[in-house]
C-alpha cells in the first residue's frame, strides 16, 4: 500500500538575516513555490511580523499557503539566523527541489530535513455515486 503523501520538514540555521526578517521574501517563496512542486494554491500567502520570546528585538516572519493538497509554511527566527519550514502533501513531488529552493532562497550554510511518509494505511478506496 503506498502512502497518503509526504510531509517534510526543514530546520535551516547560517542563513542571511536580512532575508528572514524580510515579510516580501517569505510572502514571494510561498506565493512561488506551490507551482514549482506542481501543487495548486487555494488561498494567496498569509505573512506575519511577529517578535517572539527568544528575540533580542528583531521581528521574526510566520507565513502559511493552503494548497489544494494541504499546506506550506515558514516560520523565521532573524536573531538566531534560524528558519522551520514543512510542506505537508497528499500529492507526490519532488521533495529534493523544494528543499534545495527553500534553503537556497536564505542561504543556509546548515540544515537538517526530515522527509516522512503519512498515511500509509489511510483507506484509498474510492467511493463513487451510482446514479
Amino acid at each position: 500500500m503506498s502512502e497518503f503523501g509526504l510531509h517534510v520538514t526543514i530546520d535551516a540555521s547560517g542563513c542571511n538575516k536580512r532575508k528572514l526578517a524580510s515579510q516580501s521574501l517569505v510572502y514571494d517563496i510561498l506565493n512561488k513555490l506551490p507551482a514549482k512542486i506542481g501543487m495548486t494554491k487555494m488561498t494567496l500567502p498569509y505573512v506575519a511580523k511577529w517578535l517572539d520570546k527568544f528575540s533580542a528585538g528583531t521581528e521574526g516572519i510566520s507565513g502559511f499557503v493552503m494548497i489544494a493538497e494541504s499546506h506550506i509554511s515558514i516560520h523565521t527566527f532573524p536573531d538566531q539566523d534560524y528558519v522551520f519550514m514543512d510542506i505537508f502533501s497528499c500529492k507526490d513531488f519532488e521533495a529534493e527541489t523544494a528543499i534545495n529552493y527553500l534553503v537556497d532562497a536564505f542561504e543556509a550554510t546548515k540544515y537538517s530535513k526530515n522527509i516522512v511518509k503519512r498515511g500509509v494505511d489511510f483507506p484509498r478506496k474510492m467511493l463513487f455515486a451510482q446514479h
